[in-house]
């Protein structure tokens, strides 16, 4: 037996060096011992090497990025849960000194957050009260809800906090650091959801459900209506370079471009989505814009995707209550338009649509667009999740979303995406500000506060969905395609089990981790399902990026089956002669040869037919044979493929064939005379088959009558038959009778008949 080697090539990735980095790629070959491994078996290799491939698994401080690598995630801190009686936290934001002011909801607190320590400040009459309860983990609530909100926090030119209250009135309060004072009540505008300043400073307000933009001052003083659209809710607001406000709106989804000087707007783009959620300009005045669906709302809640809707073409049928003028009636005549005949398009499902505008295929996913300065819109991102905040880092937008609090990195240049975090107890991430050289991010239901760091996490895993051999089978050894920098690394553990539930306790135990340098043994017992784990050790500023794995198999020798047995009935060319067919299939993929043997039934003794046949069809000449009811057995052997070890053989036995090679005889018979004519009686019997045809002829050897049985039935072994014939000449005359079995075996009997 041969032994396969295992290769191992090390370079540098893109040929250069840069911080000890080096690349290796481990060769999909598999190691195969001469004791467990032939060449018959089945060796496979199963790659992931894909977001689809490497998605299907879990991550525990690593992430999946769009284009099918691995790697550490930034790692998270905690900051703050412990917020009495909150339920989501809307807005944060960030002061220079380092505090952190926090908008909630049902109860309209705001809490601020430094050093460590959360305080509540506002409202500032007294603590609320707190409802005892006996439930585990019940988040303590308010006796009495004020159902007040903050949506929206900013801060105004004199770092001054500004906050959104809505509720049954709205108003615009503003923090000093010592008191709270309400600088502007918009008029029938229960709801503040943006606030943003533009370059002089003024204050913009977004409000609802009257779709108003009003502007103060930096001072918070003289209010002004800048605009009022038909919308019910401006939800964002951004102020671009060219001074002109952005809007976006629910229900319809439009984002507005308003001029604040004019008080005019226009439609800057309208989305196929129900709601803009988020505005953002980069620094080279490109506009992106978060949009979602209700229906990913419902999706998300679901659990599932909603099914496409289907596309119609034609209008509907009008109203039989509506008629139509009359072409001949002298009021109704006037001048008619039409268009020169033209060639007809093509379905329209089948025009192809630039990709930059076909929107709205996915009907249950969000969508970010990109928005040049010259109006061109390109969906760079979708995904079945409610977008909430956006956050420009560098090169990347960071998206919170819901309903798994979500946080997305996406290149949008590249229109690629990494999911950065995911939250394991909250539902939303409501939104993102930055802090020093890190991110903050706040979650709801429950509401917390989170750092994203930086600097990688120290350590992280990736575990594979199940990969499913088929058969149970033998492990072989893990290739992995990583970079890994100097002072990071990779091990490998791994699990086994005959069950397709990840979390069935017959699993093996995980084996003890071992450091990836090439192409590890699995060492997981015999089992149909194997799954691996990576464990990610790195550095503050670097980790291992995992692009390909390769798991092989092997599938020990498995018999062959013989499927299926069919021998032919009907006798072609020479008499006697049956043809045998039948089917064999071998998981391994095996050369396969056959032996047929024969026995008659109740016999224990098996005749060799044939041997070593590389055909799945035989002739078999059963004139050989006494007649008589047989069994056929085919089987099939894999020992072309396999040493005399490892050969095995799986067959088959046939249902019961009649072999029957004679003819039927007259066991009695009786001629009468009678006047010109004359009456024969006879009974044919067979030993084996049914009386399949008789038929008679009177001195010739052609004009065969045929004849039924007295019962009307060729049904038995065994038939009476009655002959009458017509006038007959004077003289002597013969009457023969040809009578077949149902395997049309035939005899032939004459009879004198001599007319006086």
């Amino acid at each position: 037996m041969r032994k396969n080697r295992n290769i191992l090539h090390w370079f540098y990735a893109d040929g250069r060096r840069s911080n000890g980095m080096k690349k290796y790629l481990f060769s999909a070959l598999v190691v195969l011992t001469a004791a467990c491994f032939c060449s018959a078996v089945t060796s496979k290799i199963i790659r992931h090497e894909s977001f689809e491939d490497f998605s299907k698994g879990k991550t525990d401080g690593t992430v999946i990025s769009s284009r099918g690598t691995i790697s550490l995630a930034f790692a998270t801190q905690v900051l703050a849960e412990d917020f009495n009686g909150v339920w989501t936290i809307n807005s944060i934001v960030r002061k220079d000194d380092g505090s952190v002011y926090i908008g909630t909801s049902p109860n309209g607190q705001i809490f601020k957050f430094k050093d460590g320590k959360t305080t509540c400040i506002y409202p500032t009459e007294g603590k609320p009260q707190v409802r005892e309860t006996n439930e585990p983990n019940a988040v303590p609530a308010r006796t009495h809800l004020t159902n007040e909100h903050i949506f929206k926090l900013a801060l105004d030119a004199d770092g001054n906090l500004l906050a959104g209250i809505s509720g049954e009135k709205s108003r615009l309060i503003r923090y000093d650091g010592k008191k709270f004072e309400t600088i502007f009540e918009p008029n029938q505008s229960p709801y503040i959801f943006a606030i943003t300043l533009d370059k002089n400073e003024n204050i913009f307000l977004g409000t609802g459900p009257k779709g108003q933009i009003w502007r103060l001052d930096s001072k918070g003083r003289n209010p002004q209506l800048v605009y009022s659209c038909q919308d019910k809710n401006i939800l964002c607001l951004v102020i671009g370079k060219d001074g002109f406000i952005y809007a976006g709106t629910d229900t319809r989804g439009l984002i507005y471009k308003i001029s604040p000087e004019k008080k005019t707007a226009s439609i800057l783009y309208d989305s196929d989505e129900n709601e803009i959620t988020d505005l953002l300009f980069d620094d080279s005045g490109t506009l992106y814009a978060a949009a979602t669906s209700y229906k990913s709302i419902k999706a998300q809640l679901k659990g599932t995707p909603e099914p496409k809707r289907p596309f119609a073409l034609g209008k509907p049928e009008s109203d039989e209550s509506e008629e139509e003028p009359s072409e001949d009636s002298a009021e109704n005549k006037s001048e008619s338009l039409q268009i020169d005949n033209t060639p007809k398009d093509g379905d329209a499902k089948d025009r192809p649509v630039p990709a930059e505008l076909e929107r709205g295929k996915h009907s249950t996913a969000s969508h970010i667009y990109k928005i040049t300065p010259d109006g061109f819109v390109t969906d760079i991102f979708s995904k079945n999740a409610v977008f909430f905040k956006m956050y420009l880092q560098k090169d990347q937008i960071l998206l919170g979303t819901g309903n798994k609090a979500e946080l997305f990195s996406v290149n949008p240049d590249t229109e690629t995406e990494t999911l950065c975090y995911e939250d394991k107890k909250s539902s939303q991430i409501t939104d993102i500000q930055k802090l020093g050289d890190d991110i903050i991010f706040s979650t709801a239901n429950p509401p917390g506060l989170i750092k994203l760091k930086s600097n990688f996490a120290a350590t992280g895993d990736y575990k594979s969905d199940l990969i499913d051999a088929g058969q149970p089978a033998m492990w072989g050894k893990l290739q992995v395609e990583a970079d890994i920098p100097s002072d990071t690394k990779i091990l490998l553990s791994a699990r086994s089990g005959n069950v397709e539930d990840i979390n069935d306790p017959t699993f093996s135990e995980w084996t003890e981790p071992v450091q990836v340098k090439g192409a590890v043994d699995l060492a997981v017992p015999l089992a149909r399902f194997c799954q691996y784990k990576l464990i990610l050790t790195g550095t503050d500023k670097a980790s291992p990026v995992v692009r390909k794995t390769a798991a092989a198999f092997v599938i020990p020798n498995l018999a062959p089956k013989v499927m299926e047995i069919t021998v032919g009935s009907e006798k072609k060319a020479s008499a006697g002669v049956r043809k045998i067919d039948f089917a064999a299939d071998d998981e391994n993929n095996d050369k396969l040869i056959y032996r047929i043997d024969f026995r008659k039934k109740n016999r224990k003794l098996w005749i060799k037919l044939a041997d070593d046949l590389d055909k799945t069809e035989f002739e078999w000449d059963t004139n050989t044979i006494e007649d008589g009811i047989y069994e056929i057995k085919i089987t099939a052997s894999d020992k072309l493929s396999n040493n005399i070890d490892t050969a095995l053989t799986g067959s088959r036995i046939s249902e019961p064939i009649t072999v029957d090679n004679t003819a039927p005889v007259i066991e009695k018979s009786q001629l009468k005379i009678t006047g010109k004519s004359a009456v024969l009686t006879l009974k044919a019997v067979d030993e084996l088959s049914t009386i399949g045809s008789l038929a008679y002829t009177i001195d010739s050897n052609e004009d065969w009558i045929n004849v039924l049985p007295d019962d009307n039935v060729f049904d038995t072994s065994s038939e009476d038959f009655t002959i009458k014939t017509e006038d007959l000449t004077s003289g002597q005359h013969i009457i023969a009778v040809k009578i077949s079995d149902s395997e049309d075996n035939t005899m032939y009997k004459t009879f004198e008949v001599d007319i006086k």
